[in-house]
């Protein structure tokens, strides 16, 4: 059973099941199928429909129909049947799946689990291909699992964007603007940037939310998007655009024009509002936007302090963060096909509180 989503229009769904449920000798030589276990839904699967064409979101898991795609999700699974001779049933396994009852993939051991090597895989980054055991996985906490799943692929984008600007000496400026700042992956940059000594962050968010934003005890200071034209326009300011509202990015590159020394595009919470206003990216004032492609500043730490060390700075981090949630986030669960489309529309129209993280499985029986 799968969710699948019109690539024309993100608000029309639909589920497929196929006609029988195929065993193992249904599977080529080298595949292996996964039941989903669980995954989570956030405002960054919304981007990753959002940028699906751009950067192949949904190459990840192709439907076989042009005209369908499917989210992938950050999520847990596990091994039910295998035709990969070094590859057995059982484990629990973190990666990218499909919104999905089970998924097959052309597996190849990596690591302590596997990766998706099938042809359709080749271009991603190993970010979005590998699958780890997480029973070994040092970044994994049992009893946290749901917040893990909700924090871990947006905390590292977060811990990677804030390496990013603190490797290169922020490009001069003395604060960083972080739009839609209720959003998870906003909170887990602010909270890395909290980290930076004489640097400021500036949470830019909506009236309904500044309050939450407020609370959070993470921003130097708290701003509506219609304040934007009260900061100090020659302050020297990065902007970590999270929201990807046309109109917002416009205001922030207008008021700051050459002030502003880069303009990181990274998620599109305010995905309905991406292209208004010269929020394209054509004719603004200041630094051209640019994507953050954080798999790329993942490659280069590894080089620089050696994939170990990497791991361990990303697992300090991440657990700071985990150690906090218990203040702002509250964790609800979503079952079968009802209630990821709850899920999914609540995100896509902007309609989820900040507080709540959706983990969502699409077994009709509930969670395992």
């Amino acid at each position: 059973m799968q969710f699948e989503v019109n690539r024309a229009d993100f608000h029309e769904t639909r589920v497929t099941t196929t006609p029988t449920e195929p065993g193992p000798a249904d599977l080529q030589p080298g595949q292996i199928r996964l039941t989903v276990e669980r995954f989570a839904l956030t405002t960054n699967n919304i981007t990753y429909a959002v940028a699906g064409d751009m950067l192949d979101y949904w190459g990840f898991f192709p439907s076989g129909d042009d005209a369908w795609g499917r989210v992938p999700a950050m999520g847990l699974g596990s091994v039910a049947e295998s035709a990969h001779p070094d590859i057995g049933v059982g484990g629990r396994y973190f990666g990218f799946y499909p919104m999905a009852t089970d998924v097959v993939i052309d597996a190849a051991p990596h690591g302590s689990a596997f990766r998706d090597v099938g042809p359709h895989r080749a271009e991603h980054a190993a970010t979005y291909t590998d699958f780890r055991d997480v029973t070994t996985d040092v970044m994994f906490r049992p009893e946290q699992a749901d917040e893990y799943l909700l924090l871990w692929g947006v905390f590292m984008t977060s811990f990677l964007i804030d390496d990013y600007l603190a490797d290169n000496d922020f490009l001069g400026a003395t604060q960083t603007l972080v739009t839609s700042a209720s959003s998870k992956t906003s909170i887990c940059l602010a909270q890395c940037l909290a980290e930076r000594d004489g640097h400021r962050c500036i949470g830019v968010t909506s009236q309904r939310n500044r309050v939450f934003v407020e609370g959070l005890h993470l921003y130097d200071e708290v701003i509506t998007y219609d304040e934007v034209d009260r900061l100090d326009a020659s302050a020297p300011s990065t902007l970590v655009d999270i929201a990807g509202s046309g109109s917002v990015r416009a205001a922030i590159h207008t008021h700051f024009a050459d002030a502003l020394t880069a303009s990181l595009t990274v998620g599109a919470t305010h995905w309905q509002d991406s292209g208004g206003q010269n929020g394209g990216g054509q004719s603004l004032p200041g630094p051209t936007p640019e994507f953050f492609f954080a798999p790329g500043q993942s490659a280069k730490r590894a080089v620089d302090w050696g994939a170990d060390e990497l791991d361990a700075r990303i697992a300090r981090s991440f657990h700071k963060v985990l150690e906090g949630t218990d203040r702002w986030l509250t964790v609800e669960h979503r079952t079968g096909p009802a209630g990821a489309e709850a899920a999914y529309r609540s995100l896509l129209d902007g309609n989820a509180t900040p507080n709540i993280g959706y983990i969502v499985s699409m077994h009709e029986g509930g969670f395992s």
